[in-house]
């Protein structure tokens, strides 16, 4: 059977700046083990899969794999899926905003001025980080534990534990461990000086399958944990742009708003780089 498939750059400021997504259009009849065999062949971070939908109110169904599972939520993830979307003729119930269904649950995303934007998903854990968790992600850091501003649980899905330095530029100098034992999901985060073009410098450090620690180009789950930290911590407010993937030779720009009610939004562009057909 032939499927359309996309590849798709999210968050980026130009061609092939931001964090490379491969989505499967019409991946109905597919098992999880040809996703993930899928996945694994693509050998990005993400390969996301559309599916009709099980939700009345959804327009469309994702499941998200990465090289060695399926995650119930990520951020880059849901923007570009919902761009091949769009792009492959899907029309919205309502104009302007989209309801996708994955394994979190139903996540909106809305479509203004040309950018996607989705609402962060509320944390299935939060609060302090206990003393031996954080002091096994300092060490996987090859940081001090003086240079941690502050430390919390900001786990939308991945597991991130967030970790605040005093910069953007201590971000940028982190060198990581190559490898370490067990899974761990850590995200960094610095300010940048007032009038900089980007307000937080952010990176996404984690264990890949081997132990290897991996560095995601631009992550939009922990720009949205990340997100509801600063505002509730009084550290952001109104809206802000963060960057990532500097570190790799990208430019990811994640714009983070929140609205009234408290909700929390993460947007940025979204281009299809590359379309055909997979066979399978």
């Amino acid at each position: 059977m032939s499927r359309a498939f996309h590849l798709v750059d999210v968050f980026g400021v130009g061609p092939f700046s931001g964090n490379p997504l491969a989505v499967v259009a019409d991946a109905e009849g597919l098992s999880s083990e040809e996703m993930q065999a899928i996945t694994r062949w693509m050998n990005l971070s993400e390969t996301a899969f559309l599916l009709k939908p099980h939700h009345p109110d959804a327009d469309y169904r994702v499941r998200i794999f990465t090289l060695s599972r399926e995650l119930p939520f990520a951020g880059h993830p849901t923007l570009g899926s919902c761009h091949a979307w769009l792009a492959g003729g899907g029309r919205p119930r309502r104009p302007g905003l989209i309801v996708q269904e994955c394994g979190a649950g139903l996540v909106n995303v809305r479509e203004a001025d040309g950018l996607l934007a989705f609402a962060a998903p509320p944390l299935l854990r939060s609060g302090p980080v206990a003393a031996d968790d954080l002091a096994e992600a300092v060490a996987m850091l090859r940081i001090a534990a003086s240079d941690v501003v502050e430390s919390r649980w900001i786990d939308n899905g991945p597991g991130w534990i967030g970790i605040m330095l005093a910069s953007a530029q201590a971000v940028l100098s982190v060198e990581p461990a190559g490898h370490h034992p067990r899974p761990l999901d850590v995200g960094l985060v610095g300010p940048y000086p007032d009038g900089a073009e980007a307000a937080f410098e952010l990176r996404a450090l984690f264990t890949g399958p081997s132990g290897t620690i991996v560095e995601d180009p631009v992550t939009g789950s922990l720009n949205a944990s990340v997100g509801q930290w600063l505002f509730e911590s009084g550290r952001a407010s109104g809206g802000y742009v963060a960057a990532q993937g500097t570190r790799l030779g990208r430019t990811g720009r994640i714009e983070v708003t929140r609205d009234r009610d408290g909700t929390v939004w993460v947007g940025g562009r979204t281009t299809t780089q590359f379309s055909g057909r997979a066979v399978s």
